[in-house]
């Protein structure tokens, strides 16, 4: 059990965070802070909210683990904001999609003896943003990403893992580089190909959409997604996103030309890895 947790801009992410802290009982204490203040009143006399704070430092004042909920390009300022009033030992995490940069500036942050930065990325989101949208049941059986230093100490990475675990997420452990990588295959790269093939189809009818079966449904569905949000990943992780890019353009290069000499064998060799690929699920 978490002492006390501390939550810094609570949306979709970081109110499930808390909401399943508190279901678990995870968490002896939750303080939350914040940007807007309207946010914070309605946030006042949440089951799953004991504090609400009215700046980063006071809420993370006594806190033992602290989670940066914030989008992807405020979490290395509100670390730096946050790091010198650390309580002694105190964990930093985060839950940005991106690792790389936010690991490196964290690891510049000076920080009182014994306080660290792990980074986490639970690969639990939605097409909806907000604090409202927080479920407890978020994380439940989805991945999460914890991505330490080469220096990090084993109990705060252990700590922070069976915390994940006890949210009911299935442990990753990997370097900040090597996470970039992956996601911008498994998720950065279907949120591409998603809007643009969303982009593609607004090009024709708009009824058309409506013919559809759930095929296009399923295919299109994360590119509903928060522009703003996307626009600030795509920034942060922009080489990954290039070289998956590259190999997708390589995919459809190979399939069209396939397509253009009515090479059937190829076409269906394809369409056979694709469905054996998509087999593999683990269910």
């Amino acid at each position: 059990m978490i002492k006390h947790l501390a939550i810094l801009a609570p949306g979709l992410l970081g109110s499930s965070v808390a909401r399943a802290a508190r279901e678990r009982g995870q968490a002896g204490r939750i303080t939350v802070w914040a940007r807007r203040p309207e946010v914070r009143e309605a946030l006042r006399g949440q089951p799953w909210v004991d504090a609400v704070a009215e700046t980063p430092i006071a809420a993370v004042a006594e806190a033992s683990l602290v989670v940066l909920a914030a989008p992807v390009d405020r979490i290395i300022a509100l670390d730096q904001e946050i790091a010198p009033g650390l309580a002694a030992g105190a964990i930093v995490t985060d839950v940005g999609s991106v690792k790389g940069p936010i690991c490196a500036a964290a690891a510049q942050h000076p920080r009182p003896p014994g306080a660290c930065f792990i980074g986490s990325h639970p690969m639990a989101g939605s097409e909806k943003t907000g604090w409202e949208h927080g479920l407890s049941g978020l994380f439940e059986q989805r991945v999460c990403f914890v991505t330490p230093a080469e220096n990090t100490p084993g109990a705060a990475l252990l700590l922070l893992e069976n915390f994940w675990r006890a949210l009911g997420a299935k442990v990753v452990v990997a370097a900040p580089a090597k996470h970039d990588e992956i996601v911008a295959h498994i998720s950065h790269l279907p949120q591409a190909v998603a809007t643009s093939l969303a982009c593609t189809l607004g090009n024709q009818d708009g009824d058309w959409r409506h013919l559809a079966g759930n095929g296009l449904r399923d295919t299109t569905r994360i590119a509903a997604g928060d522009a703003t949000m996307w626009v600030e990943i795509f920034q942060q992780n922009r080489d990954a996103v290039l070289q998956a890019l590259t190999r997708q353009e390589e995919e459809f290069s190979a399939f069209r030309l396939a397509l253009e000499r009515s090479d059937w064998a190829a076409i269906r060799a394809r369409l056979e890895r694709g469905k054996a690929w998509r087999d593999g699920f683990r269910t």
